[in-house]
């Protein structure tokens, strides 16, 4: 028979467990599944790597309108009604956003009550600066509007970045790079600096970022219907193209090869993001691999674009948004774009290259 006080520390030992199997299962809206997996690194080593997936989205029970506390009414879901014009989901199963086959005020809801922090990063060297102030000015009209947002631009040429007024709970912050007359070198970079800047600054008050072009500007909203681990923008010049089309690197020399008859999808270098977690895992893999073959003297086809294509046809995407994350203003809008929410602007390239 255990003692009085050996009685005690079991009832002690009892309650502390029950305590903590409260707070795993109550404190939080925003509930995880984990699992281990081995995996093996860009070096060739083997690592241990912690995934957390969402396994649900919470709606909040009541919402705050007109001083008056309401269930969100929204129209009824439908599974046989909606877009029939394009696809919305990939073969493994990965939402394709378009406009009509989501809800904002309903995922917005959903997103609110978790807090989220989202940052973005832009490059503005050298002559690119000029497209600074249109992309943030339209920013701060259509981008992650009512959420916490922080704009990190990298630019040789602070003193050039606009004074442009942001709203509450947005801030932007300039990070000094060096700069360079070859576009392609700028492009090359881009890659260690966000896996850097999400090892250094981000880690502990950021849950999502967006990797976006500096030459492009916001025409509608880009919200919470965009947030996934691994975020991929479908390339508006080849979405009707056959993969034998796509601009892929084809030389297997480099660590950027993806052979005729493979591929998914060709996707944007100007636009991609997710959490921080699976993009600080891109960025790292796609320096390793662009800086590996540089030592071989190769430069892949579209420098970290032609790399990230590779990454993202063996990690597969957890979510793709259409044409519409990133048109280009010299094309005329195809008859299933229903609205252009980003685009790269129209511009002379013999001005702006080099770029200094």
């Amino acid at each position: 028979m255990p003692t009085s006080k050996g009685r005690v520390v079991i009832v002690v030992a009892a309650v502390l467990l029950l305590l903590m199997l409260y707070c795993y299962f109550s404190s939080s809206l925003r509930v995880f599944v984990s699992f281990e997996q081995e995996q093996e690194t860009p070096d060739g080593k083997s690592e241990i790597v912690f995934n957390n997936h969402v396994f649900n989205l919470v709606a909040p029970d009541q919402i705050k309108k007109l001083w008056n506390y309401r269930h969100l009414q929204y129209k009824q879901p439908s599974i046989v009604q909606g877009r029939t014009d394009v696809v919305t989901v990939t073969p493994w199963l990965a939402p394709v956003v378009w406009e009509g086959t989501f809800n904002p005020d309903l995922l917005d809801s959903i997103y609110q009550q978790q807090n989220i922090s989202v940052a973005a990063t832009v490059f503005a060297v050298g002559k690119y600066i000029m497209f600074l102030k249109n992309f943030l000015e339209t920013a701060e009209q259509f981008f992650f509007i009512g959420f916490k947002v922080h704009v990190y631009v990298f630019t040789d040429r602070p003193n050039e970045v606009p004074q442009v007024k942001m709203a509450p709970g947005r801030k932007l912050t300039v990070l000094s790079v060096p700069s360079s007359n070859r576009w392609q070198e700028i492009s090359a970079r881009r890659m260690e600096l966000i896996q850097k800047l999400i090892e250094e600054r981000l880690l502990s008050n950021t849950d999502y970022i967006f990797c976006l072009d500096v030459d492009s500007k916001f025409h509608g909203r880009w919200g919470t219907e965009s947030l996934g681990g691994l975020v991929a923008v479908i390339h508006p010049g080849y979405y009707w193209d056959p993969r034998s089309k796509f601009p892929y690197e084809r030389r297997p020399q480099s660590r950027a090869y993806v052979a005729q008859g493979e591929g998914d999808f060709y996707y944007c270098g100007g636009a991609f993001g997710g959490s921080l977690r699976e993009v600080h895992q891109l960025a790292k893999t796609c320096r390793f691999n662009f800086e590996a073959d540089a030592k071989e003297g190769i430069e892949a086809a579209w420098q970290e674009e032609s790399h990230l294509n590779r990454y993202m046809w063996i990690n597969k995407p957890s979510k793709v948004l259409s044409p519409e994350y990133l048109w280009q203003d010299f094309k005329s809008r195809n008859r299933e774009i229903h609205i252009i929410r980003f685009s790269g602007v129209i511009k002379n390239y013999a001005e702006i290259r080099p770029n200094v």
